[in-house]
Parts: C-alpha cells; structure tokens; sequence
C-alpha cells in the first residue's frame, strides 16, 4: 500500500491541526483580474457538477457552511479562494459537465480555469473528484487533458465511497488507476472518501497537508 494511504500518526496528526486551523472565504474570481496573487501554497478541487465537491472542502475543515453546498447543480459559479491556516489555499472551481447552463457561460468558465492554471506556480495540485458510484465519464476527459496540457500535478479524489459495497469500490480504483497510467501529469494515487461518514478524510487531510510544505510543483 502506498504510504500516502496509509499515513504515520504525525502524518495524521499534522493534517488534523492544519484542517482544525482558521480558515475562510478570501476572494471569488469570475476572470483573470481578479484572481488574487499567488503567495500560499493551493490545492484545487475540480469535479463535475453535483460531484460534492462543496461538501468534500467542508468536511476536509469541519465546517458546514465554508463552501456553498446547493443541490441545484452548476451553483458554484466562480473560483472561490479560501485561506486555511496562512498555511495553504483551497480553490472551489466551476463545476463542469451541467448541460443546462448555458454555452456562452460553460465558455466562461473553461476559459476563466484555463486562465488560472497556465503558469500558476503555487499550485501544488488539482483534485479531481470523481462520484464513486459512476467512476470516470466522458465530461471527465477535457479536465483531465486540460491538466496534462497545463502539466499540473492532478489527482483522482473518489466522493460518496459510502454508497459503493467495497469490492465495487476496489474494482472501479482499479479500473480508474489503469486509465490514470495513459495520463501525463495524473497522480497514481486515488483517495476514496465520504464526506457523510468521514471515510478517507483524515487520510486526505494528511496527504494535502504534506503539500503544503513543498516549495516547488508537485
């Protein structure tokens, strides 16, 4: 097993006192201008529409209300900036894949994100997350070809693990990890989590944390 699944008690106690520290909304961004300069290390989260990426960074910092949770999909809008401990900087993207928003606005948000990763040198990683019931569908493609394009580190994030038996769950890592292996810059490493029962949260937490020391891209 992989030690980034299976942290050390520091590992998991770091990741702890950094989720437990202040943390709060700091900028949303709807084109380049207004994206705050690059200082802290960031992790960002990407994930189609309805994927419970909101409820993901909420459970990450033990904050029910941090990021906006909607169950209309396509409601985060923007790119949301949050300051977690003066220590790192979590980004709430667009979701994407919402057929009913309209194209002129999909075009926006492709372009508002393209704009944030090219040359974005604080960015230490993009988690892409992915409903662990559905595994990888083909609006998850672009995102992911955007990210080797851009060559920013990515990694597969797999939410609501709680709803998948666990040799399904097994079985779709597996079946993830394989179409990961032809992607450039994708991480080997998938997290599989719930933010309803708390499963690989801690883990998550540890893992991010660690990046939050690295002084240069991942």
């Amino acid at each position: 097993m992989d030690s980034e699944l299976e942290p050390s008690p520091a590992s998991l106690d770091a990741g702890r006192r950094l989720f437990a520290a202040e943390c709060g909304f700091t900028n949303g961004s709807t084109k380049l201008e207004t994206i705050p300069a690059a200082t802290l290390p960031e992790v960002a989260f990407a994930g189609r529409s309805n994927v419970g990426k909101s409820s993901l960074i909420n459970g990450l910092t033990g904050r029910n209300t941090l990021a906006r949770t909607s169950n209309t999909p396509g409601r985060t809008q923007q790119l949301n900036f949050f300051d977690l401990g003066s220590r790192l900087v979590l980004v709430d993207m667009p979701g994407y894949g919402y057929a009913k928003a309209p194209k002129t606005q999909i075009a926006a948000w492709n372009g508002l994100v393209n704009d944030f990763l090219r040359g974005r040198s604080t960015l230490r990683r993009v988690c892409v997350l992915i409903d662990a019931r559905h595994g990888l569908k083909d609006v998850d493609e672009p995102i992911m070809k955007m990210l080797d394009g851009s060559a920013v580190s990515y990694q597969i994030v797999l939410t609501k693990a709680d709803k998948v038996r666990p040799n399904e769950l097994a079985a779709r890592m597996r079946e993830i990890g394989a179409v990961l292996a032809t992607h450039t810059a994708a991480h080997p490493v998938i997290h599989a989590t719930s933010s309803e029962d708390g499963t690989g949260i801690a883990v998550l937490r540890a893992a991010l944390t660690a990046l939050a020391a690295v002084t240069s891209v991942v």
